[in-house]
């Protein structure tokens, strides 16, 4: 009898443990497949599932120092002519980095994507969790950029702000 409450004592434990830990790895599961959904949605110019990764009023932040599209209005209505014509861009993570806020609702994250075509990029952000579901409340991307050619970028950018016109 002893040895068959211990087994069941210890199997208890054992299911309990591996329970919180399935439910402790949930969020980062959920949060990987919504930033991966994000970047396949925009390969695909899949216009809904590109929009519903974020939240109603998400922020998306672009490279330059204009670009800064919001839900519902200049976010759906950029992704949407971008998408019209059946392309979007295509940037696959190949590495990410989840920090979960103590109520595990929200979570900050960056990442490094690449473009065939354009390079290294960083992808940094807010998600959050609305009834259940992950979504992203920020995504700011910005273009990584070697220290050993920081000296020349800095001085195109430069010029290329000097030239354009005052707002």
């Amino acid at each position: 009898m002893k040895t068959l409450t211990f087994v069941l004592i210890t199997l208890n434990i054992f299911f309990t443990t591996t329970s919180l830990a399935q439910t402790k790895e949930q969020p980062s599961v959920a949060i990987n497949k919504l930033l991966d959904g994000l970047h396949l949605a925009a390969s695909e110019a899949k216009l809904d599932k590109y929009l519903n990764s974020f939240t109603a009023n998400g922020v998306f932040m672009g490279t330059d120092d204009w670009e800064r599209w919001s839900r519902p209005v200049t976010l759906d209505k950029y992704v949407s002519e971008r998408f019209a014509g059946g392309t979007g861009w295509t940037y696959k993570s190949v590495e990410r980095n989840l920090v979960l806020s103590e109520d595990s609702n929200t979570a900050w994250f960056d990442e490094i994507t690449v473009s065939e075509k354009w390079g290294r990029f960083r992808g940094t952000g807010v998600v959050i969790k609305q009834q259940g579901e992950w979504k992203i409340a920020h995504y700011a991307m910005s273009f990584l950029v070697p220290n050993e050619v920081w000296e020349q970028v800095s001085e195109l950018s430069t010029k290329a702000f000097t030239a354009r016109p005052s707002n």
